[in-house]
């Protein structure tokens, strides 16, 4: 059916606002990756009685639904080939003792200036925070520098609501649900994922202890068992003061092995940058600086400082407690992903295949030996930034544009090592149109089946944004 039909017919159905034009379609068949879906139309639900509507419209014409946020996911995540759900007009918040109560719709930005008022914060902190919404944050399991301490958005899920393509609305935990959930997750299969801090590669079925915990699986779930609607989330207090050490290193691997030692302090931050963004840092630097390892504490801080000095092999170039100074170093690192954009020449692009590998910290010496042998073996230039606590690097290769048709054997390539050092191919970023199709490498045929049992008991006719997580 063309995409007028089923705008008109969808519009006819339900009593929100649905758009099928060129340009609104044109805005939503791309997001903040690089690759392109054209929908059939875009509709704006005010209320799960719209989203049930459109789901059952869409399961008897055959066509799918993506549920959209902000759109600034780096896989492809929130494109989709039928229905979109613009999410915005979710947008409720309850702040309460210790958590909040909030539509998928709100954006991070805004939550966080509600919080702060309350004197609290959101644990996950994902770079893009001022723009990305609070959905789109649990669909990817997002997470962010100030993970390392408070944990992603899967470890702060308390409960979750959404929409099934059944038409009916789960709140999780929910005891039937749980029930059934917990007979598809077997202990073996648990045992298959990796032993890393952040995850989401799969659905997170290896994070279900108990029946207390079945929301976490949709947390990382990218929209493909159900549409999100509200969720309950931890809130923590700000901090009273904070430490931030910046050091300068000759290379990256000299930062990494310093790494699992710092950990031990408790910190609640371990950042890193490569030659490449630190080009772009506007603060003075040493002429040799190759890296800068950004490090923070935020309780005990003048104890945990001195002894995170002693222990490090670089030169401590800033140590600072001031606020203003510690928000524009953080400025610095947050505009990783922009800074490596403006690395590249016009014949040049970036891949964003391989770039949320996450493996268990004291690994990370040989994370840089494959990104080394990548290098060499295709002749590429590889930017490196990212989560160097949680051993998440954001590892970005720039090919000439006439070489592009390599990146799928370098994909293989990496996503083997990483793999065989332990490690996830995807710590916050999730599969999306990108990764999905090596899900079944990290996990294999039987834990992988259960991923697809998970998907038909949520999802049986597999209207929910396919394509992702499972083929």
């Amino acid at each position: 059916m063309s995409r007028y039909k089923i705008g008109a017919k969808l519009a006819s159905k339900v009593t929100c606002d649905v758009s099928w034009d060129d340009d609104t379609l044109e805005i939503y068949s791309v997001d903040a990756s690089s690759y392109t879906q054209r929908p059939l139309a875009v509709a704006f639900p005010k209320n799960e009685r719209d989203i049930i509507s459109i789901i059952r419209f869409a399961v008897r014409h055959k066509t799918s639904v993506t549920a959209r946020g902000a759109g600034t996911g780096l896989v492809g995540g929130s494109l989709g080939k039928g229905i979109i759900l613009d999410m915005r007009h979710f947008d409720k918040i309850k702040v309460g003792h210790g958590f909040v109560q909030v539509g998928s719709g709100v954006s991070k930005g805004g939550l966080d200036s509600i919080l702060q008022r309350h004197g609290r914060f959101l644990g996950p902190n994902p770079s893009v925070g001022p723009f990305c919404t609070i959905g789109g944050m649990i669909g990817t399991n997002a997470s962010g520098s100030h993970s390392l301490k408070y944990g992603s958005t899967i470890d702060n899920l308390v409960q979750v609501k959404i929409v099934t393509s059944k038409g009916k609305v789960l709140s999780l935990p929910d005891k039937n649900s749980t029930r059934d959930i917990l007979k598809i997750i077997k202990p073996k299969v648990q045992k298959k994922f990796p032993h890393v801090s952040k995850n989401s590669c799969g659905y997170s079925i290896n994070k279900i202890i108990s029946g207390s915990d079945v929301q976490k699986i949709i947390a990382g779930s990218e929209g493909t068992l159900g549409i999100i609607t509200s969720a309950k989330l931890k809130t923590f207090p700000l901090p009273k003061r904070a430490i931030l050490i910046i050091t300068s290193y000759k290379s990256l691997k000299e930062a990494v092995i310093d790494v699992p030692e710092i950990l031990k302090l408790g910190p609640s931050a371990i950042e890193i940058i490569d030659h490449n963004i630190v080009q772009h840092v506007t603060a003075k630097l040493p002429k040799n600086t190759k890296c800068l390892l950004f490090v923070e504490f935020d309780d005990n801080i003048r104890k945990k400082s001195t002894r995170c000095r002693r222990l490090l092999s670089g030169r401590a170039i800033q140590v600072t407690s001031q606020y203003r100074q510690i928000a524009q170093w953080w400025t610095f690192r947050n505009s990783a992903l922009s800074y490596s954009l403006k690395s590249i020449s016009r014949q040049e692009m970036v891949s964003s295949l391989i770039e949320d590998a996450t493996v268990p910290v004291h690994r990370l010496p040989l994370l840089l030996d494959l990104v080394d042998y990548i290098k060499s073996r295709y002749h590429v230039r590889i930017i490196v930034y990212g989560h160097a606590g949680n051993g998440n690097l954001h590892i970005r290769p720039i090919l000439r544009k006439k070489d592009s048709h390599l990146i799928d054997n370098i994909a293989v390539e990496f996503f083997s090592g990483v793999i065989s050092i332990g490690g996830s191919i995807t710590g916050e970023h999730g599969d999306g149109l990108a990764r999905t199709k090596f899900v079944k490498m990290q996990y294999g045929n039987k834990t992988y089946s259960v991923f697809k049992k998970v998907k038909r008991f949520f999802d049986p006719t597999n209207t929910l944004n396919p394509g992702k997580i499972v083929i």
